[in-house]
């Protein structure tokens, strides 16, 4: 249905409804909201009643329904099916609900295909492989009758600390928001809507602590926060977005009208509808305490612009609707949320559903198709940090490769650590012991054996994730001992609330390897095998003397259900690495919150005793190859406000095929405020033969170097711009300068946001 179209059907049902039908369609029903946490205060709230009492006036969503618990996906499309119908025939209106689920690392429920994490999105720079993964993800939503998906998640990393940067993409906002946007695109080609989140402010809060206080200026809230957000809502046409937890300055956003509905809205032009976070209507009582009762709190979410309470109808239900009746809010807000939510339902082709079509006999959720995705995003995302020649391991040894190789660590041989908090595996299984997977998901010892298959590979656990048991160290230390290379595999455990070191409630207070992990590499560090390490993580800890000391350090954000796969294929060589890292590497967490966007007072100095320089920096990589970059020029002047053209040669100079990721980087000389030191302006995956090289054409917009002003009005200003290319932010590579003449420009939204990028024959 064309827009025009569903705001017609949407205005003339609005125009039957009663009020307690209006604000029906304004919240959730979460059926197994009284089974195991997975939200936050999630056990404080009351459960709703019975479904057939809580959807007399009708349903806005359907909240989990495969999400929640482990059940057989045909069998609960049918029962899907049955609950709409009912919806359909039993109410007076006949509205069906917005099935919504999370899909942040796949679909999250039972059987279905597991993709690498975010972070591992970012490490691959791949935009065109993360759409066609969110095209995947979107496919298998479609299939079961699932209209909204829970996913991208667009915070920028501020903070190693916080438990939920595994979620995010990248401490670059640049990079958050084309990937971001790229899975936008890919979800919503498939007919399911996305929601961004967390909007905003989410990650930048106080030391690294979930939901904690933020403090971030506007000058950050709109340079570095807004960013992703804007792209996605204007570039990739996104149809949802859920408020952040965050109180920012003092104020929750979910009751921020400046951002839901001035920005968001008026700014941007989004037309699409705004959900709350998991009973972030509620907080703005009980953990906000800005708000008297949930009536109060529905009054302000609502004004506010938030559209749909999520997870179910804790003060849009009763407490709202006493509010409309006493006259303390208008139905004119009301009737704005609902309208929203009705043209929604509309886009989505669900007024006039009838739901009387038998679903699918058999859903595969986890096709060779979608396994595909997952292997090529797995094998792209692993990070090559050091090497000092020890690997590719088919090249140790001799033509048959390493004879024995001991593969010690705790996360060698379990399937749980190759994906993140917002897996179903993670997420939900863990409360089900007994349950299977329900896919195939090798673990790394598994992985290596398949793949070494000329080599004898023994295994030695050494310790736990996370526990101060050491009795496994010795034994794991002999186990290398006997062997010519020891693979130690060391990390995370994603889960939530204190259930995991990383995720959704477990952060942190220091950055060192969980547990005794740390302990476990030293010992086998001190037997003198040469290690190879690998971190399974879903955030970048603090290892600069595994980097000293390791033959090799190989980084792998939690790499999905093929990532065991692509991990022993990077180290026997079979797959080159291509990725990049796209978040610092810190030397400590003294360091935190830490960003390489820092202006210069934010890296090195004399002016302190307190080292800030990371151990790697944003976009370090290594490959089995080489590559260099030469000749970067830039073609013309330019007025600021328009864009530029710049070409870099690039070379493979090594002996084998190989990835590079081309990082075009900027540096504003003088500005009326403060610029980082390095701004990322582009980037492009550039694939060559041994001894090939290729140009590589960038085409920038200058609004890449916008920045808020003294009066926060966004602008580009004339000037002198240092531009690079190397193979991290910090390698200057190649060097150029810019001058960008004419007047200051005032950046709208008409302007160009994205830098295209082309491959030009040498």
């Amino acid at each position: 249905m064309t827009i025009d179209g569903a705001d017609g059907a949407a205005r003339a049902l609005l125009a039957r409804m009663t009020l307690e039908e209006k604000l029906a369609q304004l919240v959730g029903f979460w059926e197994a909201q009284s089974t195991a946490a997975v939200a936050p205060m999630q056990d404080e709230m009351t459960p709703p009643p019975t479904f057939e009492e809580f959807t007399r006036h009708g349903l806005g969503h359907l909240t989990r329904v495969y999400g929640s618990t482990p059940v057989d996906p045909v069998t609960r499309a049918r029962w899907l099916r049955d609950t709409q119908r009912a919806l359909v025939t039993r109410t007076r209106l006949g509205i069906p609900a917005i099935v919504h689920e999370e899909c942040l690392t796949g679909l999250a429920a039972w059987q279905a295909a597991t993709f690498p994490t975010p972070l591992a999105w970012g490490a691959s720079f791949d935009p065109e492989l993360v759409e066609a993964m969110g095209a995947a993800i979107g496919q298998s939503m479609h299939a079961l009758g699932v209209h909204q998906g829970l996913a991208p998640v667009l915070d920028v990393v501020r903070d190693a600390r916080w438990g939920r940067v595994e979620e995010c993409i990248a401490e670059d906002p640049y990079l958050v928001g084309t990937l971001g946007t790229c899975y936008v695109r890919g979800l919503q080609g498939a007919g399911v809507h996305a929601t961004l989140k967390h909007f905003v402010g989410y990650s930048a809060s106080r030391a690294g602590r979930n939901l904690a206080p933020v403090h971030a200026g506007p000058r950050e809230l709109a340079d570095v926060l807004l960013v992703p957000f804007e792209m996605a809502v204007l570039d990739g046409g996104a149809r949802c977005v859920m408020h952040s937890y965050a109180e920012i300055d003092g104020l929750p956003v979910a009751a921020d009208a400046r951002l839901l509905t001035d920005l968001l809205r008026g700014r941007w032009g989004f037309d699409g509808t705004v959900v709350a976070d998991y009973f972030g209507v509620a907080f703005l009582q009980t953990l906000h305490g800005i708000a008297a009762d949930l009536g109060d709190a529905a009054a302000q979410a609502l004004a506010a612009g938030v559209d749909v309470e999520l997870p179910t109808g804790d003060a849009y239900t009763g407490p709202l609707l006493a509010k409309v009746r006493a006259g303390e809010v208008g139905e004119d807000l009301v009737d704005r949320a609902v309208l929203r939510v009705l043209r929604q339902k509309a886009e989505l082709g669900l007024l006039g559903a009838t739901f009387e079509a038998e679903p699918p006999g058999t859903i595969d959720l986890d096709p060779p198709g979608h396994r595909a995705i997952a292997a090529a995003l797995a094998e792209e995302s692993i990070v090559l940090l050091a090497n000092d020649g020890v690997l590719p391991l088919a090249g140790v040894g001799g033509a048959g490769g390493v004879p024995r190789v001991a593969v010690i660590g705790p996360n060698a041989d379990r399937a749980q650590a190759l994906f993140g908090c917002y897996s179903f595996t993670n997420h939900v299984l863990d409360h089900y012991p007994d349950v299977p997977r329900g896919f195939a998901a090798p673990t790394v010892l598994e992985a290596l054996r398949t793949e070494l298959d000329g080599s004898e590979v023994t295994f030695s656990r050494g310790c736990a994730v996370d526990d101060d048991d050491r009795s496994g160290i010795a034994e794991a230390a002999r186990t290398a001992r006997e062997a010519a290379v020891a693979i130690v595999v060391v990390g995370d455990q994603a889960g939530l609330f204190g259930r995991g070191t990383v995720g959704e409630g477990c952060d942190r207070d220091d950055l060192e390897l969980p547990g005794v992990q740390r302990e476990l590499v030293e010992a086998v560090l001190a037997t003198g095998t040469p290690v190879v390490l690998v971190l399974l993580t879903g955030r970048p800890y603090a290892v600069a003397w595994a980097l000293e000391r390791c033959a090799a350090v190989v980084q792998a954000f939690f790499p999905g259900e093929e990532g065991a796969g692509a991990i022993a294929g990077v180290l026997s060589g079979r797959v080159n690495p291509s990725g990049r890292l796209p978040v610092t590497l810190p030397r400590s967490v003294g360091a935190q919150p830490y960003s390489y966007l820092h202006p210069p007072l934010g890296g090195p100095t004399n002016v302190s005793n307190l080292a800030t320089a990371p151990a790697l920096p944003f976009g370090h990589g290594l490959s089995y190859t080489t590559f260099t970059h030469t000749d970067l020029l830039v073609e013309g002047a330019v007025e600021a406000g328009d864009s530029f053209v710049a070409t870099v040669r690039v070379t493979n100079t090594g002996a084998r095929a190989g990835v590079d990721v081309v990082q075009l980087y900027g540096h504003d000389v003088v500005a009326s405020i403060t610029r980082p030191t390095a701004q990322l302006l582009g980037f492009r995956r550039l694939a060559l033969d041994p001894g090939e090289s290729a140009t590589v054409r960038f085409t920038v917009p200058t609004t890449r170097l916008a920045f808020s002003d003294r009066d926060l009005v966004r602008i580009v200003e004339p000037g002198e711009i240092e531009l690079w290319v190397g193979p991290s932010c910090e390698a200057r590579e190649t060097e150029a300068t810019l001058e960008l003449n004419g007047e200051v420009h005032r950046v709208t939204v008409t302007d160009p946001r994205w830098t295209t990028t082309e491959r030009v024959p040498a």
